[in-house]
């Protein structure tokens, strides 16, 4: 009779929940955008019998149920703080790395042989059609692997970034991998973050510098200024952990001339910085104001040279760099553009042709590089 009660007390609690969470999720609208993660949420597909018979289905609506769940956030907390009383030393896609580093994990078996070949056979159509430059960034795994816990597994992007260099020939490869490995016991990716900072992109910079014949050297750490505390990036916001935010820096050398910054076609400014950005929970935003399709930069050094950029976020912190040495620089983000990118670009060349940069971090460049020629 205890066990018919028992059973009969179980039963009523798991279905009292579930009503609960049900009727909360019929009243709860769908919200479009986390703050918390920084990205849009995934929303309810449209049920129609082909779609549900369409491979992808299951997978989009259970999307959907996740991100939509009933305060999903805290939820997250609480399964981080559990993960930590267990000992665990990765918490959704994340590994808690050593002193006091969040870093994003990529293991070997998400990145095949297959996926590789196709990103490296787009690149080398652009590159050759273009005379395009390479420039590739590892993330935080590889450059800062000893901070991660012990055994932790990681894509190895050396490798990958080889087979590019291979590929593509070493006079359009920026080999931005040593100069990291350089200075891997610096600040050159935030901690809270899955970016690399302006320190970081400084010494990309060198490694730009070395790539076109450049002089290097010309940002480093002394000459950089605070403009935000306290940020807590995408990957504090995946485990939702009370930790110490990140100081975010900038290069003030980039504002010495003005600048006509027009964004998507449209909206025009007169610096690669938004501080509008600096009081929300999206402090990286400070950088060419967030993400864009496509940013347009006119400076006043008139030396009849254009660069196009093809680029991931990345690319936002690090642009502002190259302003003394082109007069137009365009920035293209393949993840909001519609068109032919080709045709788009020949729109933009000038008649004395353009430098073309391809800048993306490892495994964004992996997980979304494609475009129509």
């Amino acid at each position: 009779m205890d066990e018919k009660r028992s059973a009969l007390f179980t039963i009523i609690v798991i279905t009292s929940v579930i009503a609960v969470f049900g009727v909360a999720d019929l009243i709860q609208r769908d919200r479009l955008f986390s703050e918390t993660e920084n990205r849009v949420l995934a929303g309810r597909p449209e049920f129609t019998l082909d779609a549900f018979l369409r491979e992808g289905y299951a997978q989009k609506y259970e999307a959907y149920l996740s991100d939509q769940f009933v305060s999903r956030d805290k939820w997250i907390t609480i399964k981080t703080y559990m993960d930590l009383l267990l000992q665990e030393k990765e918490v959704g896609g994340v590994y808690l790395g050593s002193d006091g580093y969040l870093i994003e994990r990529h293991l070997p078996e998400e990145y095949s042989h297959v996926q590789e070949a196709k990103r490296i056979a787009l690149l080398e159509k652009l590159v050759w059609e273009w005379d395009a430059g390479v420039m590739l960034v590892p993330t935080a795994d590889n450059i800062l692997s000893d901070k991660l816990p012990k055994y932790a597994p990681y894509y190895d992007q050396k490798q990958f970034l080889e087979q590019v260099a291979q590929h593509v020939g070493p006079e359009h490869y920026v080999d931005v991998y040593s100069v990291l490995r350089e200075h891997a016991g610096e600040e050159i990716y935030y901690r809270t973050d899955h970016h690399w900072t302006s320190l970081g992109a400084g010494y990309g910079y060198d490694a730009w510098a070395q790539y076109t014949g450049r002089r290097g050297g010309r940002y480093t750490a002394e000459d950089m200024e605070l403009v935000a505390e306290d940020f807590l990036g995408t990957l504090q916001r995946k485990v939702n952990l009370n930790m110490a935010g990140d100081d975010i820096y900038y290069f003030p050398e980039t504002l010495k001339r003005p600048l006509k910054v027009t964004y998507d076609l449209k909206e025009e400014a007169e610096t690669c910085y938004e501080a509008s950005h600096l009081d929300t929970k999206n402090k990286y935003g400070f950088f060419l104001d967030d993400n864009h399709a496509f940013v347009e930069i006119e400076t006043e050094y008139h030396n009849h040279k254009s660069l196009f950029i093809i680029k991931d976020s990345y690319a936002n912190c690090f642009v502002p760099l190259l302003i003394p040495h082109y007069e137009k620089i365009y920035v293209l983000d393949l993840r909001y553009f519609r068109g032919r990118l080709f045709e788009f670009m020949e729109e933009h060349e000038p008649k004395q042709g353009m430098d073309v940069l391809v800048l993306y971090n490892c495994i964004h460049f992996l997980e979304e590089f494609s475009y129509v020629e």
